[in-house]
């Protein structure tokens, strides 16, 4: 089997990476060849697979076609520009975030003409395509409402998703990730960024800016439920997704005082001492039409799982990023 992972270079592509190399197989099939791009080309892992490493953008002309000129089975498409990115930056996102999408569609669906191909595509879309007002608990086929333009791009790129995959062009499977805990690593430009930031700071002993109130509900799983979700994809049987090709994945609904709480848990007094609030109103207006609940029941059928609690998204950060300590 020949996997492509666009967007590799970022957690999520590096996370998806190792947990490929690491099983070696995707259900039945051993993985023949490994092909990894991004904007920067990823760092090519050292090993026994063929793996490629390429930089591209693929909003760029051509692009597309040549990471599909080797025909791979199963393609995970993660790359995209993040939200406060892409509210800040209206034309970039756009090009990146539906046209690379759109352009990725069309280049299977012109491979296809020549000679049969339908590769399985697993596509990463957001909870962003929902926005007020919403229902307390958000059911899986609810219409989208996205009020950023981020949650409008994946919006469309869903529907291209499930008209392409109804068309026979392509196997597609859409699933819209809950903001990812705690993410390792820098802060990114995400307006979701600080639910993380005051989650890892204050673990490595850093100060993390809190700009929304405490009250603020949101949906969340750890990098590791995410990669789990991308793996499952991969092999799941899409025959009875039907025209609903993308679904909404299991996660913890929690408050930011439920994230202060489970940091006191396992950092004590001192690390939420390093919590500063300094109010923000442009991520708070953001984030304030954010989904908070989900129903999932649709996704857990099909066997996708993720964490109980947010105490159970901290020790996931700490045992996969910290060694299993706090400094």
């Amino acid at each position: 089997m020949h996997i492509l992972i666009i967007g590799a270079a970022g957690m999520v592509g590096s996370k998806l990476t190792a947990a490929l190399l690491a099983g070696g197989a995707i259900g039945t099939r051993p993985i023949e060849k490994l092909t990894l791009a991004d904007i920067v080309a990823p760092d090519a892992p050292q090993t026994p697979i063929p793996c490629t490493a390429l930089a591209t953008d693929l909003s760029m002309p051509g692009a597309a076609e040549k990471l599909i000129a080797t025909r791979p089975d199963l393609i995970f498409h993660l790359a995209a520009i993040v939200s406060g990115e892409a509210e800040a930056d209206f034309d970039k996102g756009y090009a990146i975030n539906l046209d690379g999408t759109r352009l990725l569609l069309e280049a299977i669906r012109q491979a296809g003409a020549t000679e049969p191909y339908c590769p399985r595509l697993v596509f990463t879309s957001s909870i962003a395509v929902f926005g007020t007002p919403l229902p307390a608990a958000i059911p899986d086929d609810m219409d989208h409402t996205p009020l950023t333009s981020y949650g409008t791009q994946k919006a469309i790129c869903e529907l291209l998703l499930a008209d392409y995959s109804r068309r026979g062009f392509v196997d597609g499977i859409g699933i819209r990730l809950p903001t990812i805990v705690v993410r390792p690593g820098k802060p990114n430009k995400a307006a979701s960024g600080f639910f993380s930031g005051i989650i890892r700071e204050p673990l490595n002993g850093q100060e993390a800016i809190l700009p929304v109130d405490e009250s603020v509900r949101h949906w969340f799983a750890s990098p590791r439920a995410a990669i789990g979700f991308l793996l499952h994809a991969a092999t799941l049987d899409t025959e009875p997704l039907g025209q609903r090709r993308t679904l909404s994945m299991p996660g913890v609904s929690a408050t930011i005082a439920d994230e202060i709480a489970a940091l006191e848990k396992f950092g004590g007094a001192r690390a939420t001492s390093l919590i500063r609030r300094e109010h923000d109103e442009t991520i708070a207006r953001i984030v304030a039409g954010w989904p908070q609940n989900f129903d999932t029941q649709r996704a857990l059928a099909l066997g996708f799982v993720a964490e109980a609690s947010f105490e159970d998204i901290v020790r996931v950060y700490i045992e996969d990023e910290l060694g299993g300590q706090i400094s």
